[in-house]
């Protein structure tokens, strides 16, 4: 692992473009069948997939860059950027890649990074055909990889791993669908739901960790987008809906032990489109972005807390967009302690923020060369973890520490009530299997308050 570029270095070390837009999705299908075997696929992974990994470092086939390499020297032969997914405790990490080449001919194929051992590493996962460059994976904790192709009008879904000199598919069936999308692996680690939204109906389906194969477990009214969990069981789903008969978007909690029971979750404005785009299960802060203020802003709220929605001055960039994609677990009852990592997207490139409720300062950072822009995650005590891939370093992780914040000196004859929107927010524990409370039922001119 390296350390991590300092604080107010060079933001164009990775000059990455953003993924491919996803097309609109269309109607749910129905299930077009699934494999019911449920067979076990064992690995040993300091032996079958180190040795892999160090094949890999060593042939000339290798992948010289992930996302991206250096622009100016690499611009012919770097891969294009690809999502980049990690399991939710950070263990496992999946992406599709391909070796250098001409843009019509890479041959891309799945990847599965190990990143919980003292060195991470890389193992490939290519079968006999190449993958086409729109196929979507997302990695499990016990180390396989969920892969989505798109077959026609049909979603097909394997499990793919690990098994000596090559890759072993476990097949589980498949969604008569033209067009589906993996939500983020479930916090238990063992399932992966896609979501098949139409323009008056959405289907969730049960993808991977079910016993028959994909499954639809709720219908929801309305185009849905997003997906957020808001506990470690796996079983409280934001989304973010738009009503059937239009209007604006706001987030919605739905309730999978409860046959996807909907409740409201984010009502800031009457009018306002109100997007959830992260949540952390131990102190119930919420990352959210909202027009309520009169443009798109990003604000912070509370899960369960009756106070107003904050929008910070400082995450307002001028020529830059700001989203956050990792929050600091291991805070319990504490949501202003937390760190929170983003992702800053300028005409130099994609570099990364970190920012704590409770400070008024946004600390902003080179990105290591090669990172997967908006991939990472927190260590408890403040650690945040940046895979990245170049050609000097093809599977790598730069540690980065959350800065301090200073506290502003007090002005005189300004009052210390806490009205710059760093007061504590009346947190509540880790969210339970309850129904969330509809969070920002105050006034506008209250809820649209800078910090």
């Amino acid at each position: 692992m390296t350390a991590c570029a300092i604080e107010g270095g060079s933001a164009g070390a990775a000059t990455t473009a953003d993924p491919e837009a996803e097309p609109e999705p269309e109607e749910p299908g129905r299930p077009a069948g699934a494999d019911g075997e449920a067979e076990e696929a064992g690995e040993d992974r300091e032996d079958s997939e180190a040795g892999q990994a160090r094949e890999a470092r060593g042939g000339e086939e290798a992948e010289a860059s992930s996302t991206a390499a250096d622009a100016r020297s690499h611009a012919d032969d770097a891969p294009l950027p690809r999502g980049f997914t990690l399991t939710a405790d950070g263990a496992y990490a999946a992406r599709l890649t391909a070796a250098p080449g001409p843009p019509g001919e890479r041959a891309w194929y799945p990847e599965r990074w190990t990143l919980d051992g003292p060195e991470p590493y890389a193992v490939p996962l290519p079968l006999d055909q190449p993958e086409e460059p729109d196929t979507q994976v997302a990695p499990l904790a016990d180390g396989r990889v969920l892969i989505q192709r798109q077959v026609a009008d049909r979603q097909m879904f394997s499990l793919l791993y690990p098994t000596g000199p090559g890759t072993g598919e476990l097949l589980l069936g498949a969604v008569a669908c033209a067009r589906m999308t993996l939500l983020p692996p479930s916090p238990d680690g063992r399932c992966v739901y896609a979501l098949s939204a139409g323009a008056h109906e959405s289907s969730l389906w049960l993808v991977a960790g079910g016993a028959f194969g994909p499954e639809e477990v709720a219908r929801i009214p309305g185009h849905c987008s997003g997906g957020v969990w808001l506990d470690r069981a796996g079983r409280m789903l934001a989304l973010d809906r738009r009503a059937p008969g239009g209007g604006p978007v706001k987030a919605v909690a739905v309730d999978l032990g409860r046959q996807g029971e909907v409740t409201p979750l984010l009502q800031i404005a009457p009018e306002s489109d109100d997007r959830l785009l992260l949540a952390d299960a131990d102190s119930g802060l919420l990352l959210l972005r909202s027009d309520a203020p009169g443009h798109d802003r990003l604000g912070w709220g509370v899960l369960g807390s009756c106070l107003p929605v904050r929008f910070p001055e400082c995450l307002r960039l001028a020529d830059a967009a700001v989203t956050p994609f990792a929050v600091q677990p291991g805070q319990m009852l504490m949501p202003e302690s937390c760190a929170v990592a983003l992702r800053i997207d300028g005409a130099a490139g994609s570099w990364v923020g970190v920012w704590r409720p409770a400070g008024r300062r946004l600390h902003q950072f080179a990105a290591p060369l090669g990172w997967a822009p908006g991939a990472g995650y927190w260590s408890r005590d403040g650690v945040l973890h940046l895979p990245y891939a170049n050609a000097a370093t093809p599977c790598g992780v730069a540690l980065l520490e959350a800065p301090e914040d200073v506290d502003p000196s007090p002005v005189p004859g300004c009052p210390s009530d806490g009205a710059g929107g760093t007061e504590p927010s009346a947190a509540v524990g880790a969210p339970a299997v309850c129904k969330p409370v509809p969070l920002g039922q105050a006034p506008l001119h209250r809820a649209a308050r800078s910090d």
